[in-house]
């Protein structure tokens, strides 16, 4: 019996939050659309794993040492067949042959992709492609799992029934069990004639591009859910659903924090000094910002309603411009000359400057021509 608490990770204390959380960790590493084909048996381990360990009563029987994943370990936990007990007593209808056999076709299991997005794509919202490699459902012979339209044959081993019984000794004496007939698998019939292209299992592994609609704001890391994209079952079941986890790469302009955007630029020291316009770039197309005349190295400018969109409304947040004051670091003699001459003149009767722990608004600004006459002197 497989240890299910090894596979997921976990502790047999683990409680059921720490159990989902490793699930979901383990799932996403091993899922055959992002590790690759050759993990899909460990991928079934794991949603093994989980289907028991999610589940109390059967988690309750796994510890008890019966693994409630195996028909015929849950048929020997059952102690004995009540229904089969009852129904050779008394003739009543609780023989187990009403639970009927098991159908073919079975609901797919949900499939998991990633895609990469631009920082303007989270900005407005758009589309995006995702390549997943997983099962779809059969063209040749539309998920039947049989060949040229010819119909599966009732299994001669259960009679159709889907089980079979079997007689059991335990502490009681005999006791009649069932479990899923080995011939049909439990399904009461057999395909004589399976189809050369799904082998008789109504699908075959496909490679699929789908479009993702990527809404307007989505932060990184999101997962999206598009229903009914996921892996089509056995039998051609219906398909599960495909989760989509997007990224947002990094933009070589702007830095994003919440509906806000980040930029740096730089500016000459005259532009600080006199006031300036400067252009911007941003997703909305070329724009000009006021560099306010005094401006001082690090300050910010804002610039309304240029930022990414609020999830769920048409408001959008700001751009943040951050000034960085370029010092020239040589000067020809005239440059050098009004440098000094506008220094003797801004900075007379200068004190010592302060010091602080904390910034000063305006800090150093009086003194910024007697660093440059002190620089090139």
């Amino acid at each position: 019996m497989a240890d299910y608490y090894e596979v997921l990770g976990v502790s047999r204390e683990a409680s059921d939050a720490e159990i989902k959380k490793a699930y979901r960790k383990m799932s996403r590493k091993y899922h055959p659309d992002i590790a690759g084909p050759e993990f899909e048996d460990k991928f079934k381990e794991v949603n093994s794993a989980y289907e028991v360990l999610s589940d109390p009563d059967k988690r309750r029987m796994y510890d008890a040492g019966v693994d409630p994943s195996d028909p015929n370990a849950q048929a020997g936990a059952a102690g004995f067949d009540m229904g089969g007990l009852f129904g050779q007593f008394f003739g009543s209808g609780f023989d187990s042959s009403s639970q009927g056999p098991i159908p073919r076709a079975q609901p797919g299991r949900d499939a998991l992709a990633e895609v990469s997005i631009d920082l303007k794509t989270a900005v407005f919202g758009g589309m995006a492609h995702a390549q997943i490699h997983t099962f779809g459902l059969c063209q040749t012979c539309s998920g039947s799992g049989a060949e040229d339209g010819s119909q599966p044959v009732t299994c001669p081993e259960c009679k159709g029934r889907g089980y079979v019984q079997k007689v059991a000794r335990t502490l009681l004496g005999q006791m009649m069990t069932t479990a899923p007939c080995e011939r049909c698998e439990g399904h009461g019939t057999i395909i004589e004639h399976p189809c050369p292209q799904c082998q008789g299992h109504g699908r075959v592994r496909v490679r699929r591009d789908v479009g993702v609609t990527i809404p307007a704001g989505i932060q990184d890391g999101s997962r999206l859910r598009l229903g009914s994209q996921g892996e089509v079952g056995e039998g051609g079941g219906a398909a599960g659903d495909l989760y989509i986890d997007v990224n947002i790469r990094p933009d070589k302009l702007y830095t994003r924090d919440g509906d806000d955007l980040h930029c740096w630029i730089s500016v000459p020291m005259t532009w600080a000094v006199l006031g300036h316009t400067a252009g911007l770039e941003t997703f909305d197309g070329p724009r000009e910002v006021e560099v306010p005349a005094g401006c001082q190295p690090g300050e910010t400018i804002t610039v309304k309603g240029l930022g990414v969109t609020k999830m769920g409304s048409q408001e959008r947040g700001d751009i943040l411009v951050h000034v960085l004051v370029v010092i020239p670091d040589k000067l020809n003699e005239r440059e050098s000359e009004l440098i000094e001459r506008f220094a003797d003149s801004h900075d007379s009767g200068e004190q010592e400057l302060s010091q602080s722990s904390k910034p000063i608004l305006g800090g150093g600004r009086k003194g910024l021509f007697s660093k440059l006459k002190d620089m090139f002197s």
